[in-house]
């Protein structure tokens, strides 16, 4: 009979949970935070199952690990769990990480304000901000995005042909702007949303190859965006899809650098520019361009977005072989 105990930080991040796993985790093997998700994927995965799915966690669950840092010049490593899997990267899983880890001293950074952290996507570079013990904000300067495919033309049950864009941001999206059969967000409710997007998703992972240039094991539409009329002071408005069922409650950092990185390539944005960008309950981000990379061939950015998290409890979470449902379960 085997009996795992952990101890969590719960929090959020512009309305998404983030569920920071303290205590409880394995060692992983590897040389890399790609290597190291590889090696949780194949021997750990019940631990993501048992702490995201139903009943400990809920269909919207996202949750992270800290770890010690691999590169030489950073503060610590980040492992991404949420419901759908281990995520190359994750803004708002991030944001959510490096609140709790500087509020509860699980993240001791070389530098006051300024993180590097490893994550599976690559290595990211953190400015956070403090009033008193608390983070008010964290920006994260995040891994080179890009335009991937642009202008695929896909056939959705329910709602016909429509043109989409695939872009990167840390994960690939499949991005839906408004169009002939798709009038924008603002005219779906969230239920239609959810029902459209794995049609969606299917629809372009069925159309659709791609893969990273840097680590062919980031590959495959993942995520679909929804984009919309945003309210007054924003720039842009989104619902993204990810998981089974899941929508972001927050404006999605890799969604938005994604999204950033779609409308510099389409010539909408420039480098420097600010993108705020609002989630589907109207919570924001800050984005900006910071500057141009290149992917590959593919021209790209280095985007940055900024949010807020805060810690919502502490728990101890028991995971018992002899107890129904230890690595958890999804109803739908």
């Amino acid at each position: 009979m085997a009996r795992t105990e952990f101890t969590c930080i719960d929090a959020h991040t512009c309305g998404n949970p983030v569920r920071v796993i303290k205590t409880g985790v394995p060692d992983l093997v590897g040389t890399t935070m790609s290597h190291k998700r590889q090696d949780f994927l194949k021997h750990h995965d019940w631990i993501r199952k048992a702490l995201m799915f139903e009943p400990r966690g809920h269909d919207m669950m996202s949750g992270s690990v800290i770890y010690p840092p691999i590169s030489p010049d950073a503060d610590a490593a980040i492992l991404f769990v949420e419901t759908s899997g281990c995520l190359p990267m994750c803004g708002h899983g991030l944001i959510g990480t490096v609140t709790v880890g500087i509020e509860e001293g699980l993240i001791r950074p070389k530098t006051p304000g300024v993180l590097i952290l490893d994550v599976p996507a690559g290595k990211v570079r953190i400015k956070y901000f403090t009033d008193g013990d608390k983070v008010t904000s964290v920006r994260i300067y995040n891994i080179a995005s890009y335009l991937a495919v642009r202008d695929a033309v896909i056939s959705v049950p329910g709602m016909g042909e429509i043109t989409i864009d695939v872009s990167y941001g840390g994960n690939y999206y499949a991005v839906v702007d408004p169009q002939k059969n798709y009038a924008g967000l603002e005219h779906y409710t969230p239920g239609e949303i959810l029902r459209l997007s794995l049609l969606v998703r299917q629809a372009a992972q069925e159309t659709i190859t791609v893969s990273h240039p840097d680590d062919p094991t980031v590959c495959g539409v993942s995520h679909v965006l929804w984009t919309g009329t945003p309210t007054d002071g924003a720039d842009g408005r989104n619902a993204v899809f990810y998981g089974d069922k899941a929508i972001d409650r927050s404006p999605c950092g890799t969604g938005t650098s994604a999204r950033m990185a779609q409308l510099v390539a389409r010539g909408k944005l420039d480098i420097g520019d600010q993108y705020i960008h609002e989630s589907i309950i109207h919570s924001r981000f800050i984005g900006r361009v910071e500057a141009s990379a290149k992917v590959g061939s593919f021209d790209a950015i280095m985007p940055s977005i900024e949010g807020s998290a805060w810690i919502t409890g502490y728990n101890r979470i028991i995971v018992d072989d002899a107890h129904p449902y230890p690595e958890g379960f999804q109803l739908v």
